[in-house]
């Protein structure tokens, strides 16, 4: 995930520049790469314009076919009346007002969630016209049928690779989901972190525990990670968890956060014990997964509404107020995919 600072005019043409190219590398062709272009324009010029300082994250993603999704972040003042905010010619700082508008049509699939004084966060994600057949890249995930997931992977600031990461696998009763914290920062870190992405992908079907095991044993070589994994059982409506280590999780439901348990240890150098834990699910949760670049005190009750959002942008908006921005981060949030949506 590339992280872009939007604070004055000339990083609204960075973040153009920065999209054009990951539009390249994925593929796009030039009216599919022009379609990207428009949105994060559109996207980083409403952040100078209506807050003066946010952050632009861009990804590739796969899900039938290679994806860039977008997400743009403010502390600004947020917005009195997000519908309202859709039409065409509304606007409150003087401009044409066709930006919210314009990006919801060009984008295959558009999200926003805004309150006054509490910011503002949209979620734009565009998947070229004819997308040609191409493996996914390494940090890509093809979403699951029956549960659907967003997430913020960013490096420490000063670094150019990430040392967390995380994967997901879809299951015949739901999906399996791996998040993990390379020992310290940079590339070696970075290297540990997709050993065990690698290693997940290879035996897609063990159980938590045993997979969090089969980790330990095959990360000797590398410095070691903490590492979880969740699985979301959709038709026994609950959620198996195994992790080592400083990977956070809980489950969100009616207003509830239940936490789980993750044991002392490095996956690679150091388990005493596995142990897997199950908890309760319902179609109307949460699963949030993160490392310790984010806060653990986070709060989804602090923004009304949110939790019926995209989980990309439940992901972001969380990234955007919790992470202690001194460290890598990796924040995932899963839910069982609404009936009559598209997998």
């Amino acid at each position: 995930m590339i992280p872009l600072p939007v604070n004055e005019p000339t990083h609204v043409a960075a973040a153009r520049r920065a999209a054009l190219e990951l539009a390249q590398r994925l593929g796009f062709g030039e009216n599919d790469a022009g379609r990207v272009a428009i949105v994060v324009t559109e996207m980083a010029t409403n952040l100078l314009r209506h807050a003066a300082d946010g952050e632009i994250l861009l990804d590739g993603v796969a899900e039938d076919g290679p994806a860039i999704e977008i997400l743009a972040l403010d502390r600004g003042p947020g917005l009195a009346n997000v519908a309202a905010s859709m039409r065409d010619g509304f606007s409150t700082a003087g401009g044409p007002g066709t930006g919210l508008g314009a990006i919801s049509r060009l984008a295959t699939l558009f999200d926003v969630h805004s309150a006054p004084g509490a910011g503002t966060g949209l979620l734009a994600r565009l998947t070229p016209a004819a997308a040609p057949g191409r493996s996914p890249s390494p940090s890509s995930v093809v979403q699951s049928s029956l549960v659907e997931y967003g997430a913020v992977c960013v490096p420490k600031p000063g670094e150019q690779r990430c040392g967390d990461a995380w994967t997901a696998v879809p299951r015949a009763d739901g999906a399996a989901i791996l998040v993990v914290d390379g020992l310290g920062h940079g590339e070696a870190a970075a290297q540990a972190a997709q050993a065990a992405v690698g290693l997940f992908r290879a035996r897609p079907a063990l159980a938590p525990a045993a997979m969090v095991a089969a980790l330990h044993d095959g990360l000797r070589s590398t410095r070691g990670v903490a590492a979880a994994v969740a699985e979301i059982d959709v038709a026994r409506q609950v959620v198996r968890f195994a992790g080592l280590g400083n990977i956070s999780g809980a489950v969100v439901a009616a207003g509830t956060v239940g936490r789980m348990v993750s044991q002392n240890g490095i996956a690679g150098h150091q388990a005493r014990r596995i142990t897997e834990f199950t908890y309760p699910w319902s179609r109307e949760a949460l699963l949030v997964l993160h490392t310790d670049g984010l806060r653990a005190d986070w709060a989804l009750d602090r923004y009304p509404g949110l939790a019926a959002r995209q989980p990309g942008l439940v992901a972001g908006v969380l990234y955007r107020d919790w992470s202690r921005r001194r460290d890598d981060v990796a924040v995932v949030v899963a839910r069982e995919r609404p009936i009559g949506s598209a997998a």
